[in-house]
């Protein structure tokens, strides 16, 4: 199978450089000076569980870009997805798959409605991974997980989802293939909110979550908050939503910070609508009542 990420960033480049070490089938697309040093030099990989590693991996702009791909990943921020709708129409071919593999909930019926004629699943993915320099991603910790699977009403055959799961676990890719889609990316949702408005509120990294106090207990309001929306929207959330999001912190690199926090901080767009405002509209919307939420959306207003 030929892969094609679309948005080299920290998940899209780890998930290349982790697919291209394996031998496997992929290309990338970047713009600017990081497409130009990935040309140039390489991709060069400083990863926790690879170790350092420069890949020549094929990358292109999007506009460049003139082959099918049988699995395209979408790795880019939500405010781009209107952005790379031609690329995936383009890139598609019957049999495609789209796996979108964003912070925001709802993703995936997002873009399926953008390309009718794509069979567009949905994932998620557990990993600290951030561009660190141009043509350069870092891979911190232990963890690298990918969630993905079809929402119902959309038929994929299972021999892809599988064929898809054994390439990524031959890469070293925890990969599970989800029965319910829409629970596994509220979860997820959930988790990147809390995690990202924590520790871009308080401006600190995820090892002041870890310790008892008023991080963390932030944090905690912010997880209960939003697995009240998710019984709310009829989502069948997990009875320990709060301590599985716990168990996810505890376990990060101390050192680590959410993307949100790092895009804040250099003044670059952030997800902070898709992260911190789009769940406070959705609570409002269903009538849950999210204090923790309104209280640190204050700092925020002028990023929305």
């Amino acid at each position: 199978m030929n892969y094609l990420i679309a948005g080299t960033g920290g998940v899209g480049g780890s998930i290349a450089a982790f697919l291209a070490l394996a031998g496997k089938d992929v290309t990338c697309i970047a713009r600017g000076e990081h497409l130009a040093a990935i040309r140039e030099h390489g991709l060069l990989l400083h990863s926790d569980l690879k170790g350092e590693h420069t890949l020549r991996i094929p990358a292109c702009t999007a506009e460049e870009y003139q082959d099918k791909a049988d699995v395209i990943f979408v790795c880019v921020k939500g405010y781009s997805i209107d952005s790379i709708t031609d690329l995936i129409q383009r890139a598609s071919k019957p049999g495609t798959v789209v796996i979108p593999i964003l912070n925001v909930y709802g993703t995936g019926p997002r873009i399926q409605r953008l390309v009718p004629g794509v069979t567009v699943l949905d994932g998620c993915i557990y990993i600290v991974g951030f561009v660190s320099g141009k043509g350069e991603i870092t891979q911190m910790g232990q963890i690298f997980r990918l969630v993905y699977g079809a929402h119902r009403g959309t038929v994929v055959p299972r021999e892809t989802l599988e064929a898809v799961q054994r390439d990524l676990q031959e890469s070293g890719i925890k990969a599970e293939i989800s029965e319910d889609i829409n629970r596994d990316t509220f979860v997820k949702w959930s988790f990147i909110s809390a995690m990202a408005v924590t520790g871009a509120y308080y401006d600190v990294p995820m090892g002041e979550v870890q310790k008892p106090g008023e991080i963390r207990d932030t944090f905690i309001g912010l997880s209960s908050e939003s697995a009240e929306l998710g019984h709310r929207l009829g989502i069948d959330i997990p009875a320990n939503l709060v301590e599985y999001n716990l168990k996810i912190i505890d376990s990060l690199d101390p050192h680590s910070t959410a993307s949100m926090q790092k895009d804040l901080a250099r003044g670059h767009e952030s997800e902070v609508q898709g992260l911190l405002f789009d769940l406070i509209d959705a609570a409002e919307a269903h009538g849950v009542d999210v204090p923790t939420y309104h209280r640190v959306a204050q700092k925020f207003i002028h990023h929305s």
